[in-house]
């Protein structure tokens, strides 16, 4: 009978370990998204000014601390057109003088602009205040394990788009994202937007991916689900978000 009960403590104490290990284990949405981040290229990302290409216009975005400056530049007819996103709001120069823009037309202009430069860095800015991160269900894509975490913004400071919903799958070994979809709202509905990265290169010590960019053959495929759809080959390729030329200057702190 001793040796019954030692065996039974024993087996007791090792049960209890694995349960205190997995617990351990557990990453947060918060914990994922932050790793991700520094795999990615951490905090540098805050410090830096980056310039890229992305179909014939030029960008450029200069981050340091909590100040931001992000520009987008094109020529139209014979025009020259700059516009400029910063810490005090949005404005075009045509041909390096300042006009004016109407408010409806400065909001379209703004979410461009921005738009571009939010998905040239991810996952960098989602542990900004107005973004909201929720884990989902673990999910295989092409035989690779990944975290699936879902994002959503606050109406306060989550930008003219603050009703767009993102998920975004990470690598659960290399804790990179690899995936991510998107809906956002049409004049007729809702949108829908899966893409895929490729093309990774690290560039100065952040990295940069290129994207196929997909949408539902289907109206009845739901966001959540775009990652299986993939898999089973129910997404059809819309066109590739690629950055050309792309140069980073980091900031000394």
């Amino acid at each position: 009978m001793k040796y019954l009960y030692v065996l039974i403590i024993a087996v007791f104490v090792i049960s209890c370990n694995n349960k205190i290990k997995q617990k351990v284990n557990v990453l947060t949405a918060h914990e994922i998204i932050d790793k991700s981040i520094e795999v990615s290229g951490g905090e540098s990302f805050g410090h830096s000014k980056i310039f890229f290409g992305f179909r014939d216009k030029t960008f450029m975005a200069r981050r340091n601390g909590g100040e931001f400056l992000l520009v987008r530049h094109f020529k139209k007819d014979k025009d020259s057109i700059t516009d400029i996103y910063d810490n005090f709001g949005f404005k075009r120069m045509i041909n390096e003088a300042f006009v004016k823009v109407v408010d409806s037309m400065a909001a379209k202009y703004l979410a461009s602009v921005n738009s571009v430069h939010y998905f040239s860095v991810l996952p960098y800015g989602l542990n900004d205040k107005a973004v909201n991160k929720t884990l989902l269900e673990d999910e295989y894509i092409k035989d690779k394990n990944y975290y699936k975490i879902k994002v959503t913004f606050n109406s306060e400071g989550g930008g003219e788009d603050y009703e767009d919903i993102f998920v975004y799958w990470v690598d659960k070994e290399f804790l990179k994202v690899d995936y991510l979809a998107y809906s956002y709202n049409e004049a007729d509905g809702i949108g829908m937007r899966f893409r895929e990265a490729y093309n990774e290169r690290y560039v100065n010590g952040l990295r940069f991916v290129d994207y196929n960019n997909y949408n539902a053959k289907s109206d009845s495929i739901v966001l959540t689900e775009l990652g299986k759809a993939y898999e089973k080959n129910e997404l059809k390729l819309l066109s590739k978000i690629e950055l050309e030329n792309v140069e980073v200057n980091l900031i000394d702190n």
